[in-house]
């Protein structure tokens, strides 16, 4: 039996038959799609109905969505990622339960008992923290960027970025639990180093070189417990400026290891920093819980210049769920519980108070003000506006925030300047519409605004706040 013998242009000939076929096929499906596809899609839709209407409850797919309505999708794919590993759930970004917050407030704005004032008029949103100290942090607004670490949290080029943004609109970053280092203070106009009992924590060359330090000892998303750090998945540098081995567990205690006993310690701690850092404003950065105002008369006695105080909404890179769902005191409440206790004790005058935890917009962050916080601290609002345009490196597949995570599974390719101008951007926005908000109240300054020109539309709210009910 002879064999055939195809030469090159017998197969490409082939090939040509065999696409202008399909393409008939593809030509052919479409211009009958109108006739066919209505045919198809009935009957799919007559059995998906005939199932439904007539198999058992127990048998039918609405058992599902009884569950869902029941449990909620979030908390039912919460649950089944927990079946999945047996171990407990690591929850990002923060709480989304609907805490009592800001948006049950609204600004009074007047026309006839107060003017307001025109576009050009200037606003002054000059801002100083730790005014009592010796150094205190001048700001260019009462707006910054809260604590997210290098390693533990952001890679290094996205907290660069950060740093240079922040820079650029005269405010302040905070270097979180990761490493300080170096080239973030070369960056960075306002830097806040915070102080924690990590093997990594901040050298004294660092510490002499802070804008303010801030003594951790707890957060909204993580309560007071302690964090671990594993290595797997971080990149070579990383692990070495967190100084871990490959497959090591980096950890970061609970409160904090010279603090022991509260009323002593604590103050020393605090007069020692001050003097390394040469009189720079020493803050205390405090999850809010029920015991809030014992907190506050311990961190003032030992004689702190400012209190960070995160509520519930407060966001992490990454924290057991029920730790960030479960524990805390909502924002609005614990501003309204600090503020109250600091005047009715005569502390007012003594500290500065910034408050963080869910604080997204410009009209957040005003009211935040008007109610009593010296300063805010945004994070989430600020790790998005930072990532931007960016995030097309992660969508559709992945979750947005791998453009930032130091673990991130994707090879992102981030660009720090980039990311730095969209921050600030996005910092002299929120600046600007401040400075119309207050233009709205008749006052030129942000530190007139406070809580005669708010009034609340919820009854929580109300009765959190003290606020008039409309």
């Amino acid at each position: 039996m002879s064999s055939i013998r195809w030469s090159f242009q017998d197969w490409l000939t082939m090939l040509s038959i065999l696409l202008s076929a399909e393409l008939l096929l593809a030509v052919v499906v479409f211009v009958t799609a109108p006739f066919w596809s209505r045919f198809v899609l009935k009957k799919i839709t007559e059995y998906v109905t005939k199932r439904l209407f007539t198999e058992e409850y127990t048998k039918n797919l609405l058992e599902g969505l009884t569950a869902l309505r029941k449990f909620g999708v979030q908390w039912t794919f919460e649950n089944e990622l927990r079946a999945h590993t047996a171990q407990p759930l690591e929850k990002p970004i923060g709480t989304a339960r609907p805490f009592p917050h800001f948006d049950g407030l609204l600004f009074t704005p007047v026309q006839l008992t107060r003017r307001p004032l025109d576009h050009g008029v200037p606003v002054n949103l000059k801002t100083v923290i730790g005014h009592k100290a010796q150094r205190p942090m001048m700001l260019s607004m009462p707006v910054m960027v809260s604590a997210m670490g290098y390693g533990v949290a952001l890679s290094k080029p996205f907290v660069r970025a950060i740093a240079r943004g922040t820079a650029m609109a005269g405010t302040a970053c905070n270097a979180g639990e990761g490493p300080a280092l170096g080239e973030f203070r070369k960056l960075a106009r306002h830097l806040v180093v915070q102080y924690h009992g990590a093997s990594w924590r901040p050298s004294l060359d660092i510490l002499r070189q802070a804008d303010m330090i801030e003594i951790r000892f707890g957060q909204g998303a993580n309560a007071g417990c302690g964090t671990l750090v594993p290595a797997s998945g971080l990149p070579a540098e990383v692990q070495h400026d967190l100084g871990l081995k490959p497959g090591q567990t980096g950890y970061i205690p609970a409160g904090h290891p010279e603090v022991i006993r509260v009323s002593r310690d604590l103050r020393r701690l605090v007069h020692k920093l001050r003097r390394i850092a040469n009189g720079v404003p020493i803050a205390v950065k405090l999850a809010a819980g029920h015991f809030l105002e014992q907190d506050l008369y311990l961190a003032v006695q030992a004689g702190v210049d400012v209190i960070v105080l995160d509520g519930a909404q407060g966001g992490t890179h990454s924290s057991s769920a029920i730790l960030v769902d479960d524990f805390g005191l909502p924002t609005l409440a614990a501003l309204c519980r600090a503020v109250r206790f600091l005047r009715e004790h005569g502390y007012w005058n003594r500290v500065d108070l910034v408050v963080s935890g869910g604080i997204r917009t410009p009209g957040d962050m005003l009211k935040a003000l008007a109610l009593g916080a010296n300063a805010v601290y945004i994070g989430t609002a600020a790790l998005f506006a930072t990532a931007h345009t960016q995030i097309t490196q992660a969508v559709p597949f992945e979750p947005p925030t791998q453009i930032a995570w130091a673990n991130a599974e994707i090879p992102a390719h981030f660009q720090e300047q980039d990311g730095a101008r969209s921050l600030a951007n996005f910092l002299d926005s929120c600046a600007e519409e401040m400075r119309m908000g207050i233009r709205a109240l008749g006052k030129t300054s942000v530190h007139d605004v406070d809580e005669t020109d708010l009034v609340a539309w919820d009854p929580d709210v109300a009765r959190i706040t003290g606020l008039p009910l409309v």
